[in-house]
């Protein structure tokens, strides 16, 4: 008899699980390099944006400072990436990309299309997906 905990009914659950799920897909692939998914993330920031400030990162990755302080701190200890105060108010730091973290591009540049090509989905379900989801989030319009 399978013990009905009600879990497989809820959709948050659904979306919590499908997240983990997610980025255990990521895990072989971010390993070698030593990252995790949350830096991984951080990095495409700043592949794309090119040096930023924290606060922006934050905003950008939906990640409190509290969170993103001990990431960017082991992105800087692996040598990805440098933070350096702003010259006209030392209250702005800016995340640079060094030249390791910039290698990292070319190495990880096509990781989302091959993860896309491991997952049971056709490109259409993957857009419906992603439209979906970012109206959950509230980050597009219905």
């Amino acid at each position: 008899m399978v013990d009905d905990t009600g879990l497989e009914q809820m959709v948050c659950f659904q979306l919590y699980a499908a997240s983990r799920a997610m980025t255990a897909i990521y895990r072989p692939a971010l390993d070698p390099h030593g990252l995790t998914y949350p830096q991984y993330l951080a990095l495409r920031v700043l592949w794309h944006r090119g040096p930023t400030t924290v606060r922006e990162l934050g905003k950008q990755l939906d990640l409190d400072s509290g969170t993103l302080s001990p990431l960017l701190k082991r992105l800087e200890t692996a040598g990805h990436v440098t933070r350096t105060r702003g010259t006209t108010d030392e209250r702005t730091v800016v995340v640079h990309l060094t030249d390791s973290g910039r290698s990292l591009r070319e190495t990880l540049t096509d990781l989302p299309r091959r993860i896309a090509c491991s997952v049971d989905l056709t490109e259409d379900e993957f857009i419906q997906l992603h439209h979906l989801l970012g109206r959950v989030r509230g980050t597009t319009s219905p």
